[in-house]
């Protein structure tokens, strides 16, 4: 007899997705047992050549480069692979997801082996999931009680098969879509439990919607399990007709990079690109071998606003490109949180650079689309809130109404309640926005106090750091931070430019921008904090 708190997962790759969808299901529903099944077969030398040959025909030249770029990744590249740490991120890891008490992982060669149909029937699960599985058999999906679901990152019927944004984007969708369907014995036919889209943005990227579907697909079906695990059975029949996509050639996948990166802005030349990698990355090579020894040690806190594909601005990166970056500061770099930052009085010497990461304002993207990332690659930061915008549905920014924005989403409380329970900090940059240096006494101290009254009242804060609106030179004065003493702030933060060194000011913490502009090398270059 089947359990309905007993859940079965059927999946060949073990990713992060997968892992923070059992994750947060296992949140929102108590006393859930979970057996996770991964395909993970053992290919011989013969299948392997038969592969090789069978995507050469199918590639042709492309083929090479590509395996070749394989290879060094897999053999000669250091893996970006997050430690253990409590800090956010940590509950999704595969460490910290194979010692979760109510969860079993078993791994199989095979995944329709009667070994382990006998193992999950002796499960008896009350449902099973299909999360980036191979393509399952009835004899397997149809063993928990109420069926199989699987998680579609597709919009059907128009976009079965594979992979996930590709073909929209090829064909000039507007959207892509999310689907969670029953699972039957073809592929993506069954029908619907719920299903949803994701607007594509003026600079979408392939990567960017795959991460954001990434995000809904977690929220889609974790909502779908627990309508069923509370005795519901959403279901609709999908309409005729549709189309199957298989997965791409190389040299389909290099036409569309080609057509997405023609509306990207345009940066340098080449040659001027070119140029500035080899000094970035030279610099990042000299600084591992010996300048970690010769300066002075130095701690880079990095200024973000937004995060978002809708637009290319100063204040802006792209959603793929965020995680990129995320990604080069967990392999490259010793991440700090803010308080780590403001509790040294002397920075420690490190051979790999040491970086901190903030955002201003307080964007809805922020938690859409930078939360997830710093989430994936276990990265602390700190959100500076205007606490008189967020939670707002018209209040915009004075920087947006001089740039003639309309309004931009901002967060609300409960975002910043659970990014809080996620481990990252919240801080202070006033009510409204203000410029510190500007206003009167008496309206900085009323903005000081209000914004830190706020956030203890509304995220129970303890301590609160401040980063004053703006962050050049001119907005700040000896007697407005004065003030900011006063009312009990543990460090105040700039965002003119520049890097900490030897020690930190904690009422003087240097930030420097990043925008859409950087490349990766000049990211890189930026944390080492040479200039």
């Amino acid at each position: 007899m089947s359990n309905r708190r007993a859940i079965v997962v059927f999946t060949g790759d073990l990713a992060f997705a997968v892992r923070k969808g059992v994750v947060e299901i296992d949140r929102a529903i108590d006393d859930l047992s979970w057996l996770i099944v991964v395909h993970a077969p053992n290919k011989t030398p013969r299948q392997l050549l038969r592969n090789q040959w069978r995507n050469l025909r199918r590639n042709g030249w492309r083929w090479i480069p590509y395996q070749l770029g394989d290879m060094w990744r897999r053999f000669f590249s250091r893996a970006a692979t997050p430690g253990d740490s409590s800090g956010p991120g940590a509950e999704f890891s595969t460490s910290a997801f194979a010692a979760r008490a109510n969860v079993h992982i078993l791994e199989v060669p095979d995944i329709h082996a009667s070994e382990t149909i006998d193992a999950v029937r002796a499960f008896a699960p009350y449902v099973g999931l299909s999360l980036s599985a191979p393509i399952l058999r009835r004899q397997l999906f149809a063993i928990p009680t109420v069926g199989t679901l699987n998680l579609h990152k597709g919009k059907v019927p128009d976009y079965r098969g594979m992979p996930p944004a590709f073909w929209e984007l090829w064909n000039d969708e507007q959207s892509v879509g999310c689907t969670v369907h029953w699972v039957d014995e073809k592929l993506d036919t069954g029908a619907v439990a719920a299903q949803t889209e994701v607007k594509r943005e003026r600079f979408s990227t392939l990567r960017g919607l795959q991460l954001e579907l990434d995000e809904v697909g977690v929220e889609l079906m974790r909502d779908v399990v627990c309508e069923v695990v509370g005795g519901g059975l959403p279901t609709a029949p999908q309409r005729a007709g549709g189309r199957t996509f298989r997965k791409p050639t190389l040299a389909q996948v290099a036409a569309l990079r080609r057509k997405l990166a023609g509306v990207q802005p345009s940066g340098p030349s080449y040659p001027m690109q070119l140029a500035r990698a080899v000094v970035h990355r030279g610099a990042h090579w000299a600084w591992r071998a010996l300048g970690w020894k010769l300066m002075q040690p130095r701690i880079s806190v990095l200024v973000y606003h937004r995060v978002s594909d809708s637009v290319r601005d100063n204040l802006t990166v792209g959603i793929e490109q965020f995680d990129r970056q995320m990604a080069l500061l967990r392999k490259h770099c010793n991440v700090l949180s803010i308080e780590n930052v403001l509790d040294g009085k002397s920075i420690p010497r490190s051979r790999r650079p040491a970086v901190c990461v903030t955002f201003d304002d307080g964007y809805l993207d922020n938690y859409v689309h930078a939360v997830p990332s710093l989430l994936r690659h276990q990265i602390p930061a700190a959100f500076f809130v205007s606490t008189g915008i967020v939670s707002t549905d018209d209040q915009r920014f004075p920087h947006d109404v001089q740039r003639g924005n309309p309004f931009i989403p901002v967060m609300q409380w409960d975002h910043l309640r659970k990014m809080k329970a996620e481990g990252f900090t919240i801080g202070s940059h006033t009510v409204t926005h203000i410029d510190c240096a500007s206003e009167p006494t008496a309206v900085v101290w009323d903005q000081l106090v209000r914004s830190q009254a706020d956030l203890r009242r509304e995220l129970a804060l303890q301590t609160c750091i401040f980063a004053y609106p703006y962050g050049g030179r001119q907005h700040m004065t000896p007697d407005r931070l004065d003030l900011v003493k006063q009312a009990g702030y543990s460090g105040c933060l700039a965002a003119y430019g520049g890097v900490n060194i030897g020690t930190v000011d904690r009422f003087d913490v240097r930030r420097g921008g990043i925008s859409w502009a950087f490349t990766d090398h000049a990211f890189l270059f930026t944390c080492l904090g040479i200039l």
